[in-house]
């Protein structure tokens, strides 16, 4: 067994660590007062016990909170008293260098949570060390200078999750959807230099990966683009292909026919695109941010977003190209295709694709395809987003959707300066997120013993706190001049300010949003009525859980004109630290808290069998309900060879929930270059990948890719996503 010491380094459990502090504050008490040595020894056997069962690492928080009870178990109160007062002594001493300690973890590449906390970022490579290191001072500034006490200790006992305090010190918002369009139509300015309308469709890709990393740079969430926003420079390519063609043509006496220029020309300009759709797949795989990863992308495919049916051709042909590129995936070090986290893709589907007779139906089965083998695309309905949200957009990053526009409705007007602002039409790019705090559901529950009047009780105490603590993240924007971030603030983005003008018009009348998120809905209802969500009888309970949600954010957003909006939080690695905390609470309550995880947002817990058309179905009705961001998700096993099925299930998603996805599994070893499911095992009381053909265990000798949380991850997840992974069963 492995336990997680305080600066995040992991070493092995040693019982007799325990007794040898039991033993030096039983020294320091009357001899009246003093425990034998065989009830140190049974205090530390029972500790060790009670942490086996934990099936992870626990923290030495964790084992020191046991030993205390365990101590007073055995009415050594004078004993414990010592026990605690040393502990509270050293706490004193390490708060003043506790930060320094787990940053020089982080250098030393020794810091098991920092390995742990991103599946997406390698721990180890100077940018993102340098990354984790400003965190680590971010996160220690806004505990002890920034943010309220009460929000800093509900944060840290686990009742509610503030995310990217590692973030907060600074002056930076979460996700939002880049204005694409307005920047490269009407120019934008990258670090002091120009850019103005690009002359081709290469061009365009080119200068759409540099806005990519940029605005990475310059935010902490994620950020989508629209290949809607680069249809129009397909057409200024053919134009400028034709010009040159003619020429050719000219110089060498040839008269070609119209049919043999346009071969010549379309031949060419598909090869253009080829090679731009090339340039932004590969240059975000491989550009690298000062947040030391990837940008986190989302390319958006929607053939509704043409202006006409020549650019939706134009579309459909950038769409094809990207879906076969990602099809093949890329190359990694051994030169072997593999996965790629980024970017993410969603697709789609309308009436102009979802029918066997849809005139672009060979995109959707082509995106079949691509899913079986590379996760991707992921699919929104247009059909039931217009039905639900009255618009079709995309969402920003995984799965954080904006709240229809009504500033528009309201005739505020072009309040953000954007150079392609159409009045009296919705506006979505350019539009972001303030932030998100988290409630954890099941703590709720579990602090209200089972009673139901007094679960509502606490519920309402424990929205007011989120509430309290979403105003100091939209207090913290608040002021933020234009400047901190020209790339989004100024040169088109998110907006067109000026020089030293304040964003705070955005933060209001519905022009950003702000993100009340929630977790483990499956484990609150289960421990208040004895049954799943999915049980008839719990799932009305269930659903008013998620409508007082609603009726809070609607209740804020009236009184303070901020669009607050209910989002069911990913969890990637707050899935562990909700875990971890209930059980340090509460204990051990078998069915609700006995795992490293607790359920992402409203979705069917993982070890329950259904299947994915009832699963589908069933989560649609609280996707409803979550405005704010969600997506449902069907675990499948290798479809390669099963396309109609893929089909089936994306033709469901189209007639019955707005945002879906298919997981199934993508994997290759490196030493013995296996290609299929690389398992999880437990070793020592430890969750690891391993080969099950040559036994390799070494993570940076694999290539692992699965769907963390809407988003694609590798290897390289925190033990409670690895067991949650684990017990995943297939719905298909």
């Amino acid at each position: 067994m492995k336990v997680i010491k305080r600066n995040g380094t992991e070493v092995d459990f040693d019982i007799s660590k325990i007794e040898n502090a039991i033993s030096k504050a039983n020294q320091v008490v009357e001899d009246s007062a003093k425990m034998t040595r065989l009830q140190i020894e049974r205090i530390a056997q029972s500790v060790e016990l009670q942490l086996i069962k934990f099936n992870r690492s626990p923290s030495v928080e964790e084992i020191q909170d046991l030993v205390e009870k365990q101590i007073m178990a055995h009415g050594a109160f004078e004993v414990a008293k010592e026990y605690i007062t040393y502990r509270y002594t050293r706490s004193l001493v390490r708060r003043s260098n506790t930060t320094d300690d787990k940053i020089l973890s982080l250098i030393e590449c020794c810091n098991e949570e920092a390995k742990q906390e991103n599946s997406n970022k390698n721990p180890i490579v100077n940018s993102t060390q340098r990354d984790y290191m400003a965190g680590e001072v971010s996160r220690d500034i806004s505990a002890r200078l920034l943010l309220p006490k009460e929000i800093v200790e509900a944060h840290n006992e686990g009742l509610i999750h503030f995310h990217d305090t590692d973030y907060y010190a600074q002056h930076m918002h979460n996700c939002d959807l880049v204005n694409l369009e307005d920047m490269l139509q009407n120019g934008t300015v990258i670090t002091g230099t120009m850019i103005e309308r690009p002359h081709s469709f290469s061009t365009a890709c080119n200068i759409a990966t540099q806005i990519i990393a940029q605005v990475a740079s310059n935010q902490y969430g994620g950020q989508s683009i629209s290949l809607a926003h680069l249809a129009p420079f397909v057409q200024v390519s053919r134009e400028k292909i034709r010009r040159t063609v003619e020429r050719e043509m000219q110089s060498i006496g040839a008269h070609p026919t119209q049919e043999q220029m346009t071969e010549l020309v379309e031949g060419r300009l598909a090869d253009e695109v080829k090679r731009g759709v090339q340039t932004i797949q590969y240059q975000v795989i491989t550009l690298l941010t000062t947040n030391g990863q990837a940008p986190f992308v989302t390319v958006y495919m929607y053939l509704g977003e043409a202006k006409n049916e020549q650019e939706k051709a134009d579309l459909a042909l950038i769409i094809k190209e990207t879906l076969e590129q990602r099809y093949q995936g890329v190359k990694n070090e051994d030169g072997v295709w593999v996965t790629p986290a980024f970017p993410k893709l969603i697709y789609v589907l309308e009436e102009d694709n979802i029918h066997e007779d849809s005139k672009y139906y060979y995109l959707t089965k082509l995106a079949a395809k691509c899913t079986a083998k590379r996760m991707v695309p992921d699919y929104i309905s247009e059909k039931k987003m217009l039905e639900l949200k009255g618009d079709v957009y995309t969402c920003m990053g995984c799965r954080s959707f904006l709240t229809p526009d009504r500033f528009t409705d309201a005739g505020i007007g072009n309040i953000a300066n954007a150079g392609n602002y159409e009045p009296g039409k919705h506006k979505y790019y350019g539009r972001f997120n303030q932030g998100v705090v988290t409630i954890n559901l099941p703590d709720v529950a579990l602090s209200s013993g089972g009673d139901m009047e007094r679960f509502w009780s606490v519920f309402e105490e424990r929205l007011e706190l989120c509430h309290r603590a979403l105003r100091c993240r939209h207090e913290r924007l608040k002021g933020t001049i234009s400047d901190v971030a020209p790339i989004l603030w100024q040169y088109g983005a998110l907006a067109r300010l000026e020089k030293g003008e304040t964003i705070d018009k955005l933060l209001y009348n519905g022009y950003s949003t702000i993100s009340l998120g929630y977790a483990g809905l499956y484990e609150c209802v289960k421990y208040m009525t004895g049954k799943s969500h999915t049980d008839p009888e719990a799932t009305p309970f269930a659903l008013s859980i998620m409508q007082k949600m609603n009726d809070k954010c609607k209740e804020w957003k009236t009184t303070e004109n901020i669009d607050y909006s209910l989002y069911g939080t990913p969890l990637e690695s707050t899935t562990y630290k909700f875990a971890k905390c209930l059980q340090r609470r509460f204990g051990i309550i078998p069915g609700i808290n006995d795992k490293g995880y607790i359920t992402n947002s409203y979705h069917v817990h993982v070890t329950e069998e259904i299947n994915a058309f009832d699963k589908l179905a069933f989560e649609a009705q609280f996707q409803h309900l979550s405005p704010g961001g969600a997506i449902s998700y069907v675990e499948v096993p290798d479809m390669q060879n099963n396309l109609e099925a893929v089909l089936g299930v994306m033709k469901f998603i189209y007639d019955n929930i707005i945002y879906a996805e298919l997981n199934t599994k993508s994997d290759y070893c490196q030493v013995c270059g296996w290609d299929g499911e690389i398992k999880i095992e437990e070793e020592e009381g430890k969750l690891i990948w391993k080969c099950p053909k040559c036994g390799n265990t070494d993570q940076n000798k694999m290539n692992v890719a699965r769907r963390t949380c809407g988003y694609i991850g590798t290897q390289f997840w925190n033990q409670g996503r690895t067991q949650e992974i684990r017990d995943r069963v297939l719905h298909l």
